[in-house]
């Protein structure tokens, strides 16, 4: 099993990916760390994070491969060749863009780009996507989930938008991969108030809802 392979079996077996969205870079930092803490090993990095590629190589140096990092709204192949000559392991973006892709491809990197429609979602998966984003999934619920993967079960999906402890397992049970997961777990009361044990508690239980959501 080359790295990509085990990087993509990394994201489906613990079935979490934390979204990083936050105002700095140093909240970045905090916010990484408390993630790790709570047990979620992929961590997605947006590029709405002020430096957030210069975040992706601190982390990634302090951290090792004890967790995989990647970046999230990536919106074209150049800032995708970037981020990954930074460090990231895994890519996410909002919309489907072919090019980002290719890149990855090129890069061997784990690539989750973004879709809605059956018709994007099926596109992104010819095109070589590892795991296809839903977004956002919150406006539609885990039945979507359910009935796109009635004639195309062979695609890998996770929801992101709106995901939360409560729907988590119903988002599973529908046939999601894993779950994609930014402001349900990065408190902003908790951030605000550099409480960061507040956030790598909510990690934890949100390992617990996929556990949940695999076994009920």
């Amino acid at each position: 099993m080359d790295d990509k392979e085990r990087n993509l079996q990394d994201i489906i077996d613990g079935g979490v990916v934390a979204i990083v969205r936050v105002g700095t870079a140093r909240e970045a930092i905090e916010v990484c760390g408390a993630i790790a803490k709570g047990g979620v090993k992929p961590i997605e990095v947006t590029m709405t994070v002020p430096g957030a590629i210069d975040v992706i190589r601190e982390f990634r140096e302090a951290v090792g491969d004890e967790v995989l990092v990647g970046a999230g709204t990536v919106l074209d192949p150049e800032t995708a060749r970037a981020v990954i000559l930074a460090g990231a392991e895994f890519i996410v973006t909002p919309t489907l863009n072919l090019r980002v892709i290719e890149v990855c491809h090129r890069y061997g990197k784990v690539v989750i780009p973004g879709t809605f429609t059956p018709t994007e979602i099926l596109t992104a998966w010819e095109a070589g996507a590892d795991i296809v984003k839903v977004f956002p999934a919150g406006a539609v619920g885990p039945k979507y989930l359910r009935d796109i993967r009635g004639p195309l079960p062979q695609i890998r999906l996770t929801p992101t938008g709106g995901v939360t402890l409560e729907n988590t397992p119903d988002f599973i049970r529908a046939g999601a991969v894993a779950v994609s997961v930014a402001t349900a777990l990065v408190d902003k009361k908790a951030l605000s108030e550099k409480r960061y044990e507040v956030i790598t508690e909510n990690a934890r239980k949100f390992i617990e809802a996929v556990k949940v959501g695999r076994t009920g």
